[in-house]
C-alpha cells in the first residue's frame, strides 16, 4: 500500500472530475505499463479500482477520471464531494488486468464515456513508442466528452477520432473501421457495456478472432437474482464444507467462517479473487473471464459467480 496525497482536482467534462496523486513521502511512485489501474482506499471502507491515465513513463504523479455516477455503489460520490487537494489516500501499487500485446502491428483502441481513462494511458505508451494506431472516442456530447483538449494537442492528435451522440455526423461506423482483421491487429475497447458489446460484436461478425479482442469494463450490468438457489462450496485442502444460501456470496460465506478470500470491486471485474475450480460447474457472472476461460470451468470468481451443480469443490 502507499500513502498518498491528492496533488490537484480538475473538472474534465461534465460529471468528470481527474485526481493528481503523489506519494505523500515525496517519493518515485511504482511504475506502470498502459491499461494499469489502481485501488483506492476511500472514507468509509470503500475500496475501488480507477484506471491510470497519465504517460506511463511517469513516477512523480498518478492520474486518474472519475465520473459521477447516480447509479454508482458510493465510490464515485464519495470521490467527488469528499476528496480534495491536500487530502491524504491510501491506494494499491498499479496493477494491469488490461495491457497491450507486444506482438501486434497495429491497435484500435475504442473508448466510450469514462472509458478513455485506460485508453488515452495506451495512446501516450504506443505514440511515444512509435506504434501505428487509431483511437476512436464516443460521447453523448463534447461536454461529457473528458481530457479532449489533451487529446487534440497531444503528438497524435490526427490519429484520434471524436464521434458524439448528440452531432449524427461523426458518428462512428464501427463496422467500416473494423472490416479488416488480421492476427496482427488488436482491438481493445473500455466504456459503458453496451457500447463495448457493440465493438465487440461488430468484430467478431467482421470474422476477428477472441484473442485480438481486448476488453475492460468498469461496472457490470445487474443480474436477476431472483432464482437464486443454494449451493455448496468445499474447500480442497481441508474437506470442510459450507452452504451458501441465495442471498449471500461463495466470498461472504467463507469469511463468515474465518476464511478470507482477496476481493477489491466485488462484482467480478477485476479478478482479484479468481480461484480454482477442481470439481463441480460454476454459474460465472464474472466480467473478468474471456469465454472461452469461462467455458473451460476450472476456475471462477467467488464475489459474484454461483453454482450449477450442487457443489463446487474449490483449490483452497
Amino acid at each position: 500500500m502507499i500513502d498518498a496525497v491528492v496533488i490537484s482536482r480538475h473538472d474534465e467534462a461534465r460529471d468528470i472530475c481527474s485526481y493528481e496523486l503523489a506519494s505523500a513521502d515525496g517519493s518515485p511512485l511504482p511504475g506502470f505499463s498502459a491499461g494499469a489501474h489502481i485501488d483506492v482506499h476511500l472514507p468509509g471502507g470503500l475500496v475501488r479500482q480507477y484506471s491510470l491515465c497519465n504517460h506511463p513513463e511517469e513516477r512523480h504523479r498518478y492520474l486518474i477520471g472519475v465520473l459521477r455516477d447516480p447509479g454508482s455503489r458510493g465510490g464515485s460520490q464519495a470521490m467527488h464531494e469528499q476528496i480534495h487537494p491536500g487530502m491524504r489516500l491510501r491506494i494499491s501499487e498499479p496493477r494491469n488486468l488490461f495491457a497491450l500485446a507486444r506482438d501486434a502491428r497495429r491497435s484500435l483502441l475504442f473508448a466510450g464515456g469514462i472509458g478513455i481513462t485506460p485508453i488515452l494511458c495506451m495512446a501516450e505508451r504506443l505514440a511515444h513508442s512509435g506504434a501505428d494506431f487509431e483511437l476512436h472516442y464516443c460521447a453523448r456530447s463534447r461536454e461529457h466528452a473528458a481530457f479532449v483538449q489533451r487529446l487534440r494537442s497531444a503528438s497524435f492528435a490526427d490519429r484520434v477520432f471524436l464521434h458524439f451522440d448528440q452531432e449524427p455526423e461523426t458518428a462512428l461506423d464501427a463496422a467500416q473501421v473494423l472490416a479488416a482483421p488480421r492476427s496482427d491487429v488488436h482491438l481493445y475497447v473500455c466504456g459503458p457495456g453496451g457500447f463495448m458489446q457493440h465493438v465487440l460484436d461488430t468484430a467478431r461478425a467482421a470474422g476477428w478472432e477472441e484473442p485480438c479482442l481486448h476488453r475492460e469494463y468498469f461496472a457490470a450490468a445487474p443480474v436477476d437474482t431472483r432464482d437464486d438457489g443454494s449451493f455448496s462450496v468445499k474447500l480442497g485442502s481441508t474437506g470442510q464444507v459450507f452452504e451458501v444460501p441465495p442471498d449471500k456470496s461463495v466470498v461472504q460465506v467463507l469469511e463468515s467462517h474465518g476464511i478470507g478470500i482477496g476481493v477489491s470491486c466485488e462484482q467480478g471485474i477485476c479478478g482479484t479473487c479468481l480461484t480454482r475450480v477442481l470439481e463441480g460447474v460454476p454459474e460465472h457472472r464474472d466480467l473478468f473471464l474471456s469465454e472461452d476461460e469461462q467455458a473451460r470451468n476450472d476456475q471462477f470468481t467467488p464475489c459474484c459467480s454461483r453454482s450449477k451443480t450442487p457443489l463446487l469443490v474449490l483449490d483452497l
